[in-house]
């Protein structure tokens, strides 16, 4: 099997003009037996003329051309039009007639420019060629003469046909690559929305809070140990989507380590907004992309916290159950960048996609009494 697989790789990877030439040089080589003469496509009741010199120049004109027959279908139509002309004018009958089947075929399959020029200039050919074979031998009518031509008609409709779902099918393999490129495009730029924005985020908060503690060298210090961990955070987290995007990067799981929630809400707690958290149940063994999924929506609420509600209480509470995990962030801010001037709502919109990939249920809007609640359902055991 494996000498077979090696052997076709090589097959295929040779120019197709030596591919095609065993065709081209097993037809000739049946033209020459002498059992086959005059067994071959005959147009009329012209008896069989010996083979002689010009026999062999239309089996050469008949046959050789199909090894170019894929390179230059042009070229290999026309030669082998006019040797099946002096195959047929000439009464030799060859078997080598077979080759202007082939070469129609390969013409409506390979031809790409010009293909209506060809067809008029074939099919205006076809007709001085019928009145002098008529000529020649009265005895052909023109019913069989018009049978003929649709039988020539059949496989170049045939070539057609093949070139038009070859097309198709590189259309289809073109709009999935740019579907696949477009979605991954998003995905990374969601990633880098998510890791990135609310790194930076809580880190302007802290850089300017630090301004005003110039007379407390202790606080500044803290607040300026924060801005630093906060940075180093960042970069971890840039790292890990980079390895990631590696093509070399292996397929374990992307969901965060045990207690990164936890991390997450003391960080934000560092930046100055009161967070309270409480996780309740204990997360199933196998949850595929969901634990993935819940750390992005708190993050996310919590990045909307600092920036639209900075200050104000802010509480994150997550349940793990057995099918699924339910997410609430809310907020008693004025609300978050979907409905706050300025802000582009590309990170809720971004969630959004998440949990509807893995089946979930998502919702973001503002509170009766004020703020804002970002809730999330995810199916435990979606796929990455």
């Amino acid at each position: 099997m494996i000498p077979t697989r090696r052997l076709l790789r090589f097959w295929h990877r040779l120019d197709v003009t030596v591919r095609d030439l065993p065709a081209a040089l097993l037809l000739l080589a049946a033209s020459f037996v002498p059992s086959l003469h005059g067994l071959g496509t005959q147009i009329g009741s012209l008896p069989d003329r010996p083979f002689d010199a010009l026999a062999v120049a239309a089996v050469l004109l008949q046959c050789l051309p199909l090894a170019v027959r894929r390179r230059w279908p042009a070229l290999c139509l026309a030669l082998v039009v006019l040797g099946f002309a002096v195959d047929q004018l000439r009464g030799y009958h060859l078997v080598a007639g077979t080759g202007l089947a082939i070469a129609l075929l390969s013409s409506g399959a390979h031809l790409e420019r010009y293909r209506r020029s060809a067809v008029l200039l074939l099919s205006a050919a076809y007709v001085p060629f019928s009145i002098a074979l008529d000529r020649i031998d009265p005895g052909e009518t023109f019913v069989e003469f018009a049978t003929f031509y649709l039988a020539l008609v059949i496989p170049w409709g045939m070539g057609a046909w093949l070139r038009s779902t070859r097309a198709a099918e590189a259309e289809h393999r073109r709009r999935v690559a740019e579907q696949t490129r477009t979605a991954e495009r998003t995905s990374i730029a969601r990633e880098l929305h998510d890791v990135v924005t609310h790194h930076v985020t809580a880190m302007v908060v802290q850089a300017e809070a630090a301004r005003y503690l110039t007379a407390a060298p202790e606080r500044l210090d803290q607040a300026l140990t924060a801005v630093s961990d906060t940075g180093r955070r960042a970069t971890t987290d840039l790292r890990h989507l980079l390895d990631l995007l590696n093509p070399d990067h292996g397929t374990g799981t992307r969901t965060p380590p045990a207690g990164r929630l936890l991390t997450l809400v003391d960080q934000t707690r560092r930046a100055g907004q009161p967070v309270e958290f409480a996780e309740e149940g204990t997360p199933a063994e196998s949850t595929g992309s969901a634990d993935l999924v819940a750390y992005r929506v708190v993050q996310e609420g919590l990045t909307n916290a600092l920036k639209y509600a900075a200050g104000r209480p802010t509480s994150v509470r997550v349940h793990h159950g057995e099918r699924e995990i339910t997410v609430e962030v809310g907020t008693e801010g004025s609300g978050s960048g979907a409905e706050t001037p300025g802000g582009s709502g590309r990170g809720l919109a971004g969630l959004r996609e998440r949990v509807d990939v893995v089946g979930g249920e998502f919702s973001a809007e503002r509170r009766p009494g004020g703020g804002f609640l970002v809730r999330a359902r995810i199916p435990a055991g979606g796929a990455a």
